[in-house]
């Protein structure tokens, strides 16, 4: 069993589970450029370094020694045989996770734009996890320097400026959401987790300085043959000069990271790609060294080209304060089955070899419906949200089941009431009211006759309960009376609160 102590070297401490973090917000590195003799008294940004550490006693060697094993599994093989990997900057990458080497270091960034990841960053969080698995550590980088800049990758329009109390809050958020989930679900036997704060380094830098030791080794023919840049270039909106210097930014973080952190890998989308040469191509000129290496993932679409992650009501968010557990599950249990078994090697760590029982069943006479479906937003919710929310995810999935005998409570149906429609009504609107009327005061229906066919037909429910006359609401039907749950069909839901 892994053991545990606590250090808080500040008021900030984020999880533990039998491991560290210590959440600083006063280590800054040292920086590579000329300081001012006093700091400027303007900036306020709280910068997060975030370190999570592991204290199992037996090593990877160790175990590797004990299970007859000479080296670590190879990540770049395992992430291709998942359809993980899109592209590496050089071969020499799978030939040193071969051998029998150090860990390396791998970083994600994540510019804090909006309080929550989403969906479209999960990718990155789960090929850091497998990073941890294989024995080697995870970093992940929060831009708070370069969300001031705004990346242009996959963008038709200049980002929204952001302002600093912004940034601080969904800086806090998003290291919240990482710390969270890959601290959970690492490798006891890694280094664990660190998460850095760009705006760390780039708050001293000089403008003069960062020309003359960084832009004199970019040369703008190659930054302007970036797909990002061209693309935008040749669009309506055109680009600015602070967006087409985000590459350059990016590149100075990765040598920064390689020169003082050791850092010797860059992972990010396919759309990364030409800010993560950047990277390399300065620390090859710059310092004169091989070994830093770029590594980005398949950004996540659905077999029609579309992306993955977006509902009807928006994006799917990693945050269970923005988005419920029950939410979170609802979206990957509705994956088409031409998805499913493409996204059950790509977002869960399940062996391929489960994954293929899973794609056997379901040509197999006799298959349930959405049983691989179900199997997949088990493992993705309880990656995201942990065991805990899962169960939050099952039990309201159950209960809200038209015709399920599980009885509701008034929790259950708070815990789902912001991923659903709702409404207040007062007690006296609502007792002795007819169901049909108030599906229509509520806004579930917009006439009396629609809801009078829905009731005919079946699919007219109060508290999960089909509704088969034109029956008033009583007081025993308000539950815990505080609310009711009205249904018309398995998906169109509507939370009346009692007033």
């Amino acid at each position: 069993m892994a053991t545990m102590s606590v250090i808080s070297s500040s008021k900030s401490f984020l999880y533990n589970q039998n491991k560290l973090i210590l959440f600083s917000i006063f280590k800054h590195p040292k920086p590579t450029f000329s300081i001012p003799s006093k700091p400027s008294t303007n900036l306020t940004f709280f910068t997060p370094t975030t370190r999570c550490i592991h204290s199992s006693k037996q090593s990877l060697e160790t175990k590797n020694q004990e299970m007859g094993l000479t080296q670590r599994p190879n990540i770049v093989n395992i992430l291709e045989e998942r359809g993980l990997l899109e592209s590496i900057t050089s071969e020499n990458l799978r030939l040193v996770c071969s051998s029998n080497t150090n860990p390396m270091k791998a970083y994600c960034g994540f510019d804090p734009t909006a309080d929550s990841l989403h969906l479209g960053n999960l990718i990155g969080i789960i090929v850091l996890s497998w990073f941890q698995r294989c024995g080697h550590n995870a970093v992940a980088v929060i831009g708070g320097a370069t969300a001031r800049v705004g990346d242009p990758s996959g963008k038709n329009i200049e980002r929204p400026e952001l302002d600093v109390q912004t940034l601080e809050s969904n800086t806090l958020g998003i290291v919240q959401t990482i710390s969270t989930i890959l601290c959970r679900n690492g490798n006891p036997n890694s280094g664990g987790l660190m998460i850095l704060n760009n705006f760390d380094w780039w708050k001293e830098v000089k403008l003069l300085d960062f020309l003359r030791d960084v832009g004199r080794y970019a040369r703008v023919g190659t930054m302007m043959a970036k797909d990002s840049v061209k693309t935008r270039l040749e669009s309506e909106q055109g680009l600015s000069y602070t967006e087409f210097t985000y590459q350059l930014l990016q590149g100075y973080d990765f040598l920064h990271l390689f020169r003082n952190e050791g850092i010797n890998v860059q992972i990010g989308g396919s759309d990364q790609w030409g800010n993560i040469t950047a990277g390399t191509e300065l620390i090859r000129k710059i310092l004169q060294v091989e070994g830093a290496y770029g590594l980005t993932f398949p950004l996540l679409l659905k077999s029609d080209g579309t992306k993955f992650g977006k509902s009807e009501d928006g994006a799917i968010w990693l945050s269970p304060s923005v988005l419920s557990p029950y939410k979170f599950y609802q979206y990957f249990f509705s994956v088409p089955d031409v998805d499913v078994v493409r996204f059950l090697k790509i977002l869960t760590f399940l062996s391929l070899e489960e994954i293929k029982e899973v794609e056997e069943g379901m040509k197999k006479p006799g298959y349930v419906p959405n049983t691989a479906q179900r199997r997949l937003a088990e493992e993705v919710t309880r990656f995201v949200h942990g065991e805990e929310g899962l169960q939050e995810a099952l039990k309201a999935t159950e209960a809200l089941k038209p015709g399920a005998e599980t009885k509701l409570d008034w929790k259950t149906i708070e815990g789902i009431a912001k991923d659903v429609p709702s409404c207040y009504l007062s007690y006296d609107q609502v007792l002795n009211a007819s169901v049909i009327n108030l599906s229509v005061t509520t806004g579930l229906f917009e006439s009396k006759s629609s809801a009078r066919r829905m009731l005919k037909s079946g699919g007219l429910y109060l508290n999960n309960a089909r509704v088969s006359e034109e029956k008033c609401i009583e007081s025993g039907d308000i539950i815990d009376g505080k609310v009711l749950l009205l249904s018309s069909g398995k998906k169109n839901k509507m939370v009346v609160r009692i007033s």
